[in-house]
């Protein structure tokens, strides 16, 4: 991962403060003159900076869950079709988040910085002011590919398990908030402005910015197009399997073939070679998709198994699994600042066994509160995951591949939450 503990210089004719140096981290916060005589901070981006970067994305994703009726009479179109404008926000989060830590690993910090906040306050603008589902459709990609690249550099400055545990705990409150938020904004002003709030990222971009110690972008050669273009072939392929199984299964069989070509003839491309074979890289990621695509089964799933085997109406079902997932999300950040003094398989250990006894439990259990611990103990397992596993992924590259290892990373773990409504729909909803 990029290290946040670098040690930044100014620019010509700056002078640099006193440097501490903590626990792996090279820097302290100091500060160095410029030469017009301002001031700029060095020193590890405050986390809650970083969480503001990142958790966003997270509120804006979920906010169309309970408004989609209404989104849909204005703008004349069905409920279903109106999904899309989920299942658009969704792929462009899988597909940008990967090609926007690329832009970070050969561009630098305030390239992505520029690239992502530009793209997330256009998507805005569009969601914001366009009539047509089309257009709005554009939007809503637009917004979550900024706010992934925003998130990847939030997640490259984490720099410990510790500080990720933060973002990932972040991410779980405001999912689990985005759709009561939504409703409350879209019946207090407008639907729309329940889409726009990914933009108060926005806010922490010049902060990030100033704070940020992050190395200058990688010397590297002629940018592999190709391979970007497959991966995101393959990333959306993966995206739309529940939406259109059969196109998205073929497109997804014949894109990995062709991408497997093509890291075999470039294999420091775009995808790196070394990176996917590692053990480390490898198990990490994998794991992640298993826990993201078990957490977001139980997600769906849960308000249902409440009705139907415990005979709890719908706004008691919806407080208590509020109640369960902030709690869960809460819960993680105390495994992901143990993690430094546990072992690996340790770690693992505790993923994997609260995720496998929270599915059982979902199973089985007929009870409402054990339902809700089953939610509870499915997004602990996969927060903790994130925050984690995406350490242990990115200790897997070297330096100037870790934001690569990143949005690998991040992709696997996005692509649980495209499978897991799905698998939802097969055993549950649609019994």
């Amino acid at each position: 991962m990029t290290t946040t503990a670098a040690t930044a210089t100014a620019a010509t004719a700056a002078t640099t403060a006193t440097t501490a140096t903590t626990a792996g981290q090279a820097t302290a916060r100091t500060a160095a003159e410029g030469p017009t005589g301002t001031r700029t901070r060095v020193g590890p981006v405050p986390v809650l900076w970083l969480a503001l970067l990142a958790t966003p994305l997270a509120a804006g994703a979920n906010a169309p869950v309970l408004i989609l009726p209404d989104m849909a009479r204005s703008l004349g179109v069905s409920a279903s079709t109106a999904g899309w404008l989920v299942a658009a926000y969704a792929w462009a989060m899988a597909v940008g988040t990967p090609l926007m830590a690329g832009l970070l690993r050969r561009r630098g910090l305030k390239a992505a910085l520029r690239s992502a906040g530009t793209l997330l306050v256009v998507g805005t603008l569009l969601v914001a002011a366009s009539p047509w589902l089309p257009l709005t459709l554009a939007g809503r990609a637009t917004q979550a590919a900024g706010g992934a690249g925003l998130a990847a550099v939030a997640m490259s400055l984490a720099g410990s398990a510790r500080r990720m545990g933060v973002i990932s705990a972040g991410f779980g409150i405001l999912g689990a908030s985005g759709p009561l938020l939504g409703a409350q904004l879209s019946q207090a002003v407008s639907w729309r402005l329940s889409l726009s709030v990914s933009v108060i990222a926005i806010l922490a971009v010049p902060a990030v910015s100033r704070y940020a110690t992050a190395p200058p972008a990688t010397p590297q050669g002629r940018f592999d197009a190709r391979g970007a273009a497959l991966l995101a072939a393959l990333a959306t392929g993966l995206v739309l399997l529940p939406h259109a199984p059969a196109v998205a299964l073929g497109v997804a069989i014949l894109t990995a073939a062709l991408l497997t070509l093509h890291i075999r003839r470039r294999p420091d491309g775009f995808v790196p070679a070394a990176l996917i074979r590692k053990p480390l890289f490898l198990g990490s990621a994998l794991l992640a998709l298993g826990l993201s695509g078990s957490y977001f089964t139980l997600l769906f799933s849960v308000p249902r198994l409440l009705a139907d085997r415990a005979g709890w109406d719908v706004a008691t079902a919806g407080t208590g699994q509020l109640v369960a997932l902030l709690t869960g999300s809460a819960l993680s950040w105390l495994l992901a600042a143990a993690s430094a003094r546990m072992s690996r398989a340790a770690v693992r250990s505790v993923l994997v066994g609260v995720g496998a006894l929270a599915a059982a439990t979902a199973v089985f259990a007929s009870w409402g509160p054990l339902l809700l611990v089953a939610t509870m103990g499915g997004v602990f397992a996969a927060t903790g995951s994130n925050a984690v596993l995406s350490m242990h992924a990115a200790s897997s590259a070297p330096d100037p591949q870790r934001p690569t290892a990143i949005g690998l990373f991040a992709l696997c773990y996005q692509l649980g939450g495209a499978f897991g409504p799905a698998i939802a729909t097969a055993l549950v909803l649609a019994a």
